[in-house]
């Protein structure tokens, strides 16, 4: 029998190292699932959503460098976009195949039809439709090529009626070529950032995920500096551990020793980070970055010197041009601020909250504890994020992924779907929200029908948490941010898993131990504080007199339980706002 086009589209997956599609099979794409099937080389995963299988798909692009997911017609992917936002901006590199309606069909306002063009433009890279054989050889190659090097998503449209055509061979190669190039600053570039770091005493380094290979070097530069090293959520796996110097990562979710490292020095490094929150950033001092992407240069911060390279290959050759600074005063201010800012995050964790207001900051601790070293740890946007980024450490083996630049809901679990995939030697524990959590919770068969040993844990504080901060801050009572929660334990039972509910936080570590030895999939429910607040590491005038009106508006609305209950659980941190 003569190959046909998803035969082709399938053997080119296979060389390019691809070895899942992650997606919901339907009519424009059951001839690319009988030829998967007929290949055998590839694995067609059946999730219940395709956002599930992007958000998959993009976890496992960010653990083993390349990952495929699929839609059909019409909603199928349509139901792609909100993961393959996330992926593009998590610099995943991501195929994904947009199947269509016939072509005969196409502008007609057909059953289905959706302009995939348009549809996918803002989220990839790549972004071709298909409409002939002899085309689909060489725009496959060329969008591999576009999301392995650009890092990010390509998107091949794909009609149902051009998958089972005859495949035409391609005029050029269908190889995916990946490189490895030193990319650094030229030697008078380099020259002039090593006389600007030598002229100045107090230096601060702040790394991104494009440091994350640079640890090493990162370690010499703040040593030969007496530099203390900050860093973004992104880059905490990578840059903390083994780090006398580090102090801390920045943010909405950091804490406040970053920040005073980076705004009390008088030069700070940037290095590999495409950090979002400007108004984190410092305006009074020197600033200098390095990226890989010269486009990313100066677009967070006033630059006084922007420099396109690869950190590790920069600071190899910059290292040596470097003077070693012998006062160390700047260094061991930071860093003993750094212990106090840490003593301070024990504070929640020592008192541990009492039944169904169990403090997330303890659970968080204990799941620290209990964690392989080299655990994967998925987290969902929200609450979870901020426990997960202040009390899971890095070990220099251990993962985390989260939405951090798209900022989605519901990213976690679909995440520990790739991540078992993508590792499956490797422990995966997904902190979930219970508004994240919800929105996908179809998908929990899919962990339990490919039997992944996913250890889901769901932070049960009956409220969108985040959310309810927010308004807060800006003064106004919360609407709407209340959860009806349904029973997650009879949930998971229902659907074959094992499920563990834990409301006393005297049980916390007994029933975590229990789920972690389980060799399957458990999802663990823990009744969590829905007062616990986050504060962020520098609070700023109008976000503490939002708060201030946002308590005497629910005294003045008949809700005084309600904020005597916020004072009671955050005594501490409204020291800070009072």
């Amino acid at each position: 029998m003569s190959k046909n086009i998803s035969d082709q589209l399938v053997e080119t997956l296979v060389d390019a190292g691809i070895q899942r599609i992650y997606s919901v099979t339907g009519d424009s794409l059951n001839h690319v699932n009988a030829a998967v099937h007929r290949n055998g080389k590839i694995k067609w995963v059946h999730v219940r959503n395709e956002e599930t299988a992007a958000f998959a798909a993009s976890a496992e692009s960010q653990l083993n460098g390349l990952a495929c997911c699929a839609g059909s017609s019409g909603p199928g992917h349509v139901h792609l976009i909100n993961g393959l936002y996330d992926a593009h901006r998590s610099s995943a590199s991501v195929l994904a195949i947009a199947s269509t309606i016939h072509t005969n069909e196409f502008g007609t306002g057909a059953f289905q039809e959706t302009n995939t063009i348009k549809l996918f433009d803002d989220c990839s890279y790549y972004n071709q439709m298909a409409t002939t054989p002899a085309q689909l050889p060489r725009m496959l190659q060329a969008a591999l090529q576009n999301a392995v090097h650009k890092k990010g998503v390509a998107v091949i449209g794909l009609p149902g009626d051009i998958t089972n055509q005859r495949a035409v061979e391609a005029e050029t190669t269908t190889l995916l070529f990946r490189n490895t190039p030193v990319v650094r600053p030229s030697e008078g570039e380099l020259v002039q950032l090593a006389e600007l770091i030598n002229s100045h005493k107090k230096v601060t380094i702040f790394c991104g995920i494009g440091a994350a290979e640079s640890h090493k070097e990162v370690v010499q530069l703040a040593e030969k500096l007496k530099a203390p090293v900050a860093y973004s959520y992104k880059a905490k796996m990578s840059i903390q551990h083994n780090n006398p110097y580090e102090v801390g990562l920045t943010g909405l979710l950091g804490i406040p020793s970053a920040y005073h490292a980076m705004h009390e020095c008088e030069l700070l490094i940037l290095l590999g980070t495409d950090f979002p929150y400007t108004s984190f950033m410092p305006s009074k001092n020197k600033i200098v970055q390095i990226d890989i992407k010269p486009e990313n240069l100066g677009r967070r911060a006033k630059l006084d010197l922007g420099l396109c390279g690869d950190v590790k290959d920069t600071l190899q050759v910059l290292l040596p041009l470097l003077e070693i600074k012998e006062n160390s005063s700047f260094l061991d201010e930071q860093l003993e601020f750094y212990q106090e800012v840490k003593k301070n995050l024990q504070s929640y964790v020592k008192e541990t909250g009492k039944p169904d207001e169990i403090h997330p900051e303890f659970v968080a601790s204990v799941i620290n504890k209990l964690a392989a070293d080299d655990a994967i740890f998925t987290v969902d946007t929200g609450m979870c994020c901020v426990w997960a980024a202040r009390y899971i450490d890095g070990t220099g083996e251990r993962k985390m992924l989260g939405s951090f630049n798209h900022g989605s809901m519901a990213n976690a679990m679909p995440q520990a779907i790739g991540a078992a995939f993508a590792r499956p030697d490797q422990q995966v524990v997904a902190f979930c929200g219970d508004g994240g959590i919800s929105m996908l919770l179809g998908d929990l068969i899919t962990i339990v029908q490919y039997n992944l040993p996913i250890k889901i844990i769901i932070f049960n504080n009956r409220s969108l948490g985040m959310v309810k901060l927010e308004m807060e801050v800006e003064g106004i009572p919360d609407q709407e941010t209340d959860m009806l929660n349904p029973d997650f334990i009879k949930i998971a039972e229902a659907m074959g898993m094992k499920g563990i509910g834990i409301d006393d936080p005297d049980d916390v570590q007994a029933g975590l131990e229990k789920a972690f030895i389980h060799e399957g999939p458990v999802l663990v429910s823990i009744k969590t504080d829905p007062n616990a607040l986050a504060m962020p590491p520098k609070l700023e005038f109008d976000q503490a007199k939002g708060f201030a009106l946002y308590m005497g508006k629910m005294m003045l609305n008949g809700r005084m339980d309600e904020a005597f209950k916020v004072i009671s659980s955050n005594y501490k941190h409204l020291g800070e706002v009072i």
